[in-house]
């Protein structure tokens, strides 16, 4: 973290101490981008940025914000009126009160941050604010200012460090209206019995075994086409029937859980190249023929002292 750009300098304000910050990106994107291009020559597609007035392309440094009125008029806003809001959040993270952590609804969950300590003199109020939370199991509820906009923000505790996470506000979440189903159902014991047996079966997972397996298929394809070579093609789709009970549709699951679950550790699912087998050495006939014979009189010889060992045992019972 420590080659991390920060992307916001500020202060933490926690009642009448203020501890000097860093905002830094706590996640980082891994998916694979495109651009677009011309499909006969694979040129590339650019977008230009032009003026509709005068009719030329601008550069960057003349370009600038503005807030357009509902008469289409356009209001300039510069970096210095932004830099002058009247709010207490330009420049920091207030908190504003301290709640337990499954007060704040995951569907609030934005973006993540980590809070660096900027400076010696923040090392004591950052490290007090932090045990303070550990201490008492709770976040910290914050408003702050982050491009052009007031955000709400959640600080945690994440190892030795302050992470934040940016909340939606309340009036952003849409409430669930119509999304489940309006329908009258009736489950049965027995069917929750399953689901929780499957539940039971499947168990935890470590997150860290998790792998974006789109991502790996996607550079495999990438790898092949830029060494010339025809890119993988897909599995076959698993053949199954459209299951109509849902009894059983629980009970496979259950089964085919615990089967995998029984399944030799490290024996997940990768794509390699099979090896081909060695073939055996061919054995000249007549050599064949006398393996074969060999075999065949002392199976012969041992069913005659099988057969001989029964009639004795019969004759000393007698």
């Amino acid at each position: 973290m420590r080659h991390v750009r920060s992307i916001w300098n500020g202060a933490i304000s926690f009642g009448l101490v203020s501890i000097p910050i860093k905002l830094l990106n706590a996640t980082e994107s891994h998916s694979i981008s495109f651009r677009q291009i011309h499909t006969e020559d694979n040129g590339r597609i650019r977008y230009r940025k032009v003026c509709e007035l005068e009719d030329r392309e601008v550069s960057q440094s003349e370009i600038g914000k503005g807030y357009e009125d509902a008469d289409g008029t356009i209001i300039p806003i510069t970096d210095e009126d932004l830099s002058h809001l009247p709010i207490p959040t330009a420049r920091t993270i207030e908190i504003v009160a301290f709640v337990p952590a499954d007060r704040i609804d995951p569907l609030q969950m934005d973006a993540a941050y980590y809070l660096a300590s900027s400076g010696v003199p923040a090392a004591k109020p950052y490290v007090l604010l932090r045990e303070a939370l550990k201490r008492n199991n709770k976040v910290a509820i914050a408003k702050y200012a982050l491009r052009g906009r007031e955000r709400l923000g959640m600080l945690r505790v994440v190892g030795d460090a302050i992470a934040m996470h940016g909340l939606l506000w309340p009036d952003e979440v849409r409430a669930p209206e119509g999304v489940a189903p309006d329908t009258d159902v009736t489950i049965r014991d027995k069917e929750l019995d399953l689901a929780d047996a499957l539940m039971d079966t499947l168990g935890e997972v470590d997150l860290e075994d998790l792998h974006d397996e789109y991502r790996a298929a996607l550079e495999e394809v990438i790898a092949a086409k830029a060494s010339g070579e025809a890119p993988p093609e897909a599995p076959a789709p698993a053949a199954g029937g459209k299951v109509l009970d849902l009894m059983a549709a629980l009970e496979n699951s259950v089964r085919a859980a615990r089967e995998s679950r029984e399944s030799p550790p490290g024996a997940e699912a990768e794509v390699r190249p099979l090896p081909r087998k060695k073939k055996p050495a061919t054995a000249s006939a007549p050599t064949a023929k006398k393996t074969a014979a060999a075999k065949k009189s002392t199976a012969k010889s041992t069913a005659k002292k099988t057969a001989a060992k029964k009639t004795t045992s019969r004759k000393r019972s007698a």
